[in-house]
């Protein structure tokens, strides 16, 4: 009974709404869908900026929702206390002249199952972010904008494993500028949650077996070397689940333009992603620079 529970806390999907909306906000959009390679349809929202840069945001997996996070319905199992909108950072790109692309992974929001019902954090996820990305690309209004990365924990995995791929990020010359916000190891929440013993191993046997993903052995790391576009790398020093070798290693490998930012909030991980929503100049500033 604990194995499933604890595995359900950590792959599976379609617990977090879709919880506001960005009329609440008095930004105007439209409701979008587009579909990924292996035939999964996506939602999301587009939000209209200008037209000559955009922002494509992939949101963290499981807790979220393109929405952000919403406390409600989680029972004991809070990451934080209230809602972490994101539309109040896409508010201010807006208001910088962006346009943004907001979607749900697979599994998650309002978007489909996918192949796999089971959320792998980052291996199925990553057609997704490619996904948004043509759909920017081969978009007539947008095709020739710019594109900013902005990609939380699994959506930065995501990204990273997209950008490994033949077929994934580095097709698409338009993107300037990558976010990268809390990647996260599978191995290293495993340790942090205290999983690293008998519990821990039949959670995650029963985790490889949903996911027909041997969880342990996968991982974005060896791609980041192979992340084209200058990347900020942001993480809460404090963040509960943080193994800051892990972080460490994930900066001395972008071989691209680079800079890292170390916020000491406290001691949760959605902290570093409530910071976002609230102080969005000191992490969006990425952009400004690398998108003219």
């Amino acid at each position: 009974m604990i194995t499933g529970y604890l595995s359900n806390s950590i792959v599976k999907g379609g617990v977090s709404p879709v919880f506001d909306s960005p009329k609440d906000y008095g930004l105007t959009y439209e409701d979008i869908t587009f579909t990924a390679s292996d035939g999964v349809q996506l939602s999301g929202w587009l939000i209209k900026g200008g037209t000559d840069k955009i922002i494509v945001q992939s949101h963290y997996g499981v807790q979220s929702s393109r929405s952000g996070y919403t406390p409600e319905g989680k029972g004991m199992g809070k990451m934080w206390k209230e809602n972490i909108s994101f539309l109040r950072h896409v508010h201010y790109l807006v208001d910088q002249g962006y346009s943004v692309l907001m979607y749900d992974f697979r599994n998650h929001g309002e978007s489909a199952e996918g192949s796999c019902p089971w959320v792998t954090w980052g291996p199925e996820e990553r057609k997704d972010v490619v996904a948004a990305v043509d759909y920017v690309s081969t978009h007539p209004v947008y095709k020739n904008a710019q594109i900013g990365l902005l990609s939380l924990c699994m959506g930065a995995a995501s990204s990273t494993y997209a950008f490994g791929d033949k077929d994934g990020l580095k097709r698409y010359p338009n993107i300037k500028a990558m976010v990268a916000i809390q990647p996260l190891r599978y191995p290293d929440f495993i340790k942090a949650l205290g999983l690293n013993n008998f519990i821990g191993r039949n959670v995650t046997k029963l985790n490889n077996k949903r996911t027909g993903i041997d969880m342990n052995a996968v991982s974005f790391m060896p791609n980041v070397k192979d992340i084209t576009v200058p990347t900020l790398l942001v993480q809460n020093r404090n963040d509960e689940y943080l193994n800051q070798q892990s972080i460490e290693e994930y900066y001395d490998a972008l071989e691209v333009e680079k800079e890292m930012i170390w916020l000491d909030l406290g001691k949760k991980r959605a902290a570093g992603y409530d910071y976002l929503t609230r102080h969005p100049k000191e992490i969006l500033f990425w952009f400004d620079k690398h998108m003219s």
